[in-house]
């Protein structure tokens, strides 16, 4: 609710311009202040019913007072009593911001609309603060803040006036009001599509972990210790645009014994998320225009942070041994193409893994034609059967395979960690770009992050989520067979979904149906760079108990829409 004063304004006896003061405002209290007018006539104003402060204790006047009687223009001269003008005060409620930044702007646009003139005097602060009921260093605040911006200034023992650099006329006078659009042109080019899919009830989309499992508080007492032990003082400071050592160091020993992956701490990037981590690479690494090969189906998100960098994304099909490197082969011989993007443990949304005869050929094609292999290692600690299968990075001796990891998965997204490797001179052209556009990331959130990894605490986590998530992936499974018949999917050997088809149905219009039922999954037009089969879907299992896998189920057998034959696109 707006509060109004109303605050009459000296006004100089020569001044003889006509009276030009706003229609009364309904409801507004009505005050006279700056006018010379003698002691016993301001006492009778108070035991008339002058205003006063409300009993509520909020800053504000609580009835108009019949003596709050503004002097008139056609006073002047009587008596040799000064001239006073109104001045109404809009004052918004206190979540409108600061008393005395609303006093600031209320003064304002009386000068926009003309009510004040250049070289006009205002009221006292003392004064001011008096009949408006608030401490004179909020007006003196509002003073200060109106002189810095050049709308006011002060006469020592004159007074504090309408600055006289304003011009005499200026624009006309809108109330303000927050913008709904640009006052500019907006650039011409796209953004890329938005990667992310409606949330319900039940979340069936796969890389959403279950955040009820993250250790919090193992992680809010590394935390602790990060900002209250030794070094503290240099992790709030400006730091190594790579990331705080102690991660770099966790991770290089991690990476080492996990996963195969030989690095220094030189050669790895901390940032936030791996998704940062491919937009980083793109800009570092990647002139505008390049040729960028990724895979038919991919994630949007992923797609995104290529674009942004400008280069041409050229899909390279699939089938169930992963990436097609023939293809890939195919399109490098007829175009110069500088880099691949891939998913090689879990292809990204199909769950493929790549086989070995492929990954070696996959790592001489880019040796022979100095092919950038952007390599993205989203989930590489959920595998449910056998021994996760190693990078390609661990098998990269030439330097073309830049391996980006997250830590999102394992711990929760909000936290905003993840990892590249790759050499050392990249890894500077990386930490280079960034200072420009971040800088760092959280240093104490990543010296707590280190502490779980050196003592085995993220390891014991990942056992246990492992087993969580392969008992989750196992209900998701027989709860689809069970309601879902038709659907045609093999279990997946890790990752937190599965790729299923359904053969002759509309996908697009299932989720929409599904998620209206309170199921959120993902069609595979949310995949599809091109024209490629579109009757496929990807269930997550990782942010659901099994008795809601079992609900999202039936929900999804209750919108399944009947097969119907669609055009989804030919493999060229």
């Amino acid at each position: 609710m707006r509060r109004g004063f109303v605050v009459a304004l000296l006004e100089h006896p020569s001044n003889n311009r006509k009276d030009n003061s706003l229609p009364d405002a309904a409801g507004l209290p009505r005050l006279a202040i700056g006018a010379r007018r003698p002691i016993d006539a301001r006492v009778a104003d108070i035991a008339r019913g002058a205003p006063r402060l409300t009993d509520s204790g909020r800053r504000g006047i609580e009835s108009s007072g019949a003596g709050a009687r503004a002097l008139r223009p056609s006073d002047a001269g009587t008596g040799g009593v000064a001239v006073t003008r109104e001045l109404v005060l809009q004052l918004g409620a206190a979540g409108q911001g600061p008393l005395f930044l609303q006093i600031a702007r209320a003064i304002v646009e009386d000068i926009e609309r003309g009510r004040l003139r250049p070289g006009e005097r205002l009221p006292s602060s003392r004064k001011l603060a008096i009949q408006l009921g608030v401490h004179r260093k909020t007006v003196i605040a509002a003073f200060l803040e109106l002189a810095r911006q050049g709308w006011i200034t002060s006469a020592p023992a004159s007074g504090t006036y309408v600055s006289s650099d304003l011009p005499a006329k200026l624009p006309p006078f809108r109330r303000r009001a927050l913008a709904d659009r640009a006052g500019f042109d907006l650039p011409g080019r796209p953004l890329p599509a938005p990667s992310s899919t409606p949330r319900a009830g039940l979340l069936l989309l796969g890389g959403v972990p279950e955040l009820g499992f993250v250790p919090r508080l193992e992680l809010c007492r590394a935390y602790r210790r990060a900002l209250l032990g030794a070094g503290a003082r240099a992790l709030m400071d400006y730091g190594d645009p790579r990331g705080e050592p102690r991660l770099r160091r966790a991770v290089v020993e991690s990476l080492t014994r996990a996963r195969g992956v030989r690095a220094s701490v030189e050669s790895v990037n901390i940032v936030r998320g791996s998704q940062q981590g491919l937009y980083l690479a793109a800009r570092a690494l990647l002139d505008p225009g390049d040729c960028v090969a990724i895979e038919a189906y991919s994630h949007p998100a992923a797609r995104g942070a290529l674009e942004l960098s400008g280069v041409e994304l050229v899909p390279v099909p699939l089938d169930g041994e992963g990436l097609d490197v023939a293809a890939l082969e195919a399109l490098c011989a007829a175009r110069r193409v500088k880099a691949v993007y891939t998913t090689p443990h879990h292809q990204l949304p199909t769950t493929v893994t790549l086989t070995a005869p492929r990954r070696v050929r996959l790592l001489e094609l880019a040796r022979r034609r100095r092919l950038l292999v952007l390599e993205d290692d989203y989930d590489h600690e959920f595998r449910y059967e056998g021994r996760p299968v190693l990078p390609l990075s661990s098998a990269d001796r030439h330097g073309v395979v830049v391996y980006l990891g997250t830590l999102s998965k394992i711990l929760a997204p909000g936290l905003r960690l993840g990892f590249v490797v790759s050499t050392p001179d990249v890894a500077e052209r990386i930490a280079a770009y960034r200072a420009f556009v971040d800088h760092q990331g959280d240093h104490a959130i990543e010296r707590a992050v280190a502490e779980l990894l050196e003592d085995g605490e993220i390891d014991r986590h990942t056992q246990r989520v492992r087993r969580a998530y392969r008992a989750r992936r196992d209900a998701l499974c027989e709860a689809l067979a069970r309601h879902l018949p038709g659907l045609e999917f093999d279990p997946p050997s890790g990752g937190m979904a599965l790729w299923a088809r359904a053969p002759g149905v509309d996908i697009d219009a299932w989720a929409r149906r599904a998620h209206a039922a309170g199921v959120s999954f993902q069609p595979a037009s949310h995949f599809a760079l091109g024209r490629w089969p579109l009757d496929f879907a990807r269930f997550g299992f990782a942010a659901c108990d099994e008795a809601q896998l079992a609900d999202a189920a039936r929900r999804l057998a209750q919108t399944l829409p009947k097969a119907r034959s669609r055009p989804a696109g030919d493999r060229p």
